[in-house]
């Protein structure tokens, strides 16, 4: 499956506003306009970048929302954050095909860096299903009471 991962503008982050998860998932991930207040008040700290994207299928219809955060001064501060499919393009291959897409930016942009890391919360059974599928591992760390996962490159 093929999917865009296009930045989040002017154009197009009112349509990502309106995407939805399944009702039972709203506690597992942050709303898009959540997520887009943190590329301004940046509270993981100044030195890291947040890259929103908004996830388009082939027909060029938006199916999800992503954002990538950065801090370029290590090696492994690399994070996947706000990833949510769309409740009408769940269970299609959407998911991995954007984990696919993330990983290949990262290692694409980001030459320097080693891991892409995410969190997912506990009870959270299809998404660290998914995760273990594509080779994430979990860390054993945890973060604001989510498990840590990583991919290394």
């Amino acid at each position: 499956m093929v999917i865009r991962l296009i930045p989040t503008t002017r154009e197009n982050w009112k349509d990502a506003l309106n995407l939805q998860v399944q009702a039972n998932q709203n506690h597992y991930v942050p709303s898009v306009a959540v997520s887009l207040a943190k590329v301004h008040i940046r509270p993981d700290g100044d030195e890291y970048k947040y890259l929103p994207f908004c996830i388009y299928n082939t027909e060029d219809t938006l199916v999800g929302f992503v954002m990538i955060t950065v801090d370029e001064t290590t090696a492994w501060s690399y994070w996947l954050n706000g990833f949510m499919i769309d409740v009408s393009y769940q269970g299609k291959g959407y998911g991995r095909a954007t984990l696919d897409a993330v990983i290949s930016y990262i290692k694409e942009n980001y030459v320097h860096s080693k891991c892409l890391n995410l969190t997912v919360c506990e009870d959270n059974e299809v998404a660290r299903k998914l995760y273990g599928k594509m080779k994430f591992t979990e860390t054993g760390d945890v973060y604001d009471d989510e498990i840590v996962y990583r991919f290394v490159f």
